[in-house]
């Protein structure tokens, strides 16, 4: 009894740590998602995205991924935000990151043709 309630107690945690680094790297994908549709429109900014990236955490609540960045590189044909962060730590000692990728063309009007309008 003595070895296995710990042994049990430490596995139950490493469950909750591991399903939390699954819940911050959703979190990392979908405030990426979000940063892209604002820095990916016709006339949008890294800077909008960026802003979009933030107001997203916030509102998701930043307890999962403590210490978030949101990174964003926009060129005149692609969209592209990185979002990392560290997992609230369970169990002491084990430090887990959480990271989420999006990039997309951006947008932009162009003729029937093809050709930019």
């Amino acid at each position: 009894m003595v070895l296995t309630v710990p042994a049990l107690l430490i596995l139950a945690l490493l469950i909750v740590q591991f399903a939390l680094a699954w819940h911050a790297r959703h979190l990392a994908h979908y405030t990426a998602e979000r940063a892209l549709a604002a820095a990916r429109v016709q006339h949008g900014t890294a800077a909008q995205g960026q802003a979009r990236g933030l107001r997203s955490l916030a509102q998701l609540g930043s307890g999962v991924l403590t210490s978030p960045s949101v990174t964003v590189h926009r060129t005149p044909n692609q969209a592209t935000v990185r979002v990392q962060g560290t997992v609230m730590p369970i169990l002491p000692g084990l430090h887990l990151t959480a990271h989420g990728t999006a990039s997309g063309a951006v947008e932009r009007i162009t003729t029937p043709a093809g050709g930019p309008s």
